[in-house]
């Protein structure tokens, strides 16, 4: 079997560095790099994990629409936070986009992401047309 390979750029001056994707598309598959609320000028929701966590969920679905999917499509999310303490916080946040999806997920705790002021990364994996009925 095989699938026709669509690769997704946020237009980070890191893709081409590092040999990464935004997202890429697999046939019906769309896989999210882990994402950020990182900026030049620094962390967008300064460091409130939750207002973070809602900037990247900002981000993450313009990434399911380019890749043609929604959040109803995604089955698994990976949340890395630098302190557990705000997993409360930042799980309700995930709640409110997925409350009624409830895709496998999974949240660590992490020593650092790539910038000091991100307290939180988040990456998804969607297959489109899984969206329940």
């Amino acid at each position: 079997m095989t699938y026709e390979r669509t690769l997704i750029s946020s237009g980070s001056v890191y893709e081409p560095v590092v040999g990464y994707s935004r997202a890429v598309r697999a046939g019906d598959f769309v896989f999210i790099a882990g994402t950020t609320a990182g900026s030049p000028d620094g962390a967008i929701g300064g460091n409130d994990a939750a207002l973070q966590t809602r900037e990247i969920f900002v981000r993450l679905a313009a990434a399911l629409e380019q890749a043609g999917a929604t959040f109803a499509d995604v089955v698994r999310t990976r949340i890395y936070l630098t302190n557990m303490a705000d997993f409360d916080a930042v799980g309700r946040v995930h709640g409110e986009f997925f409350a009624e999806i409830r895709p496998a997920a999974t949240a660590v705790e992490v020593s650092a992401l790539a910038a000091p002021d991100m307290l939180v990364e988040i990456d998804v994996d969607a297959i489109i047309g899984s969206a329940a009925k």
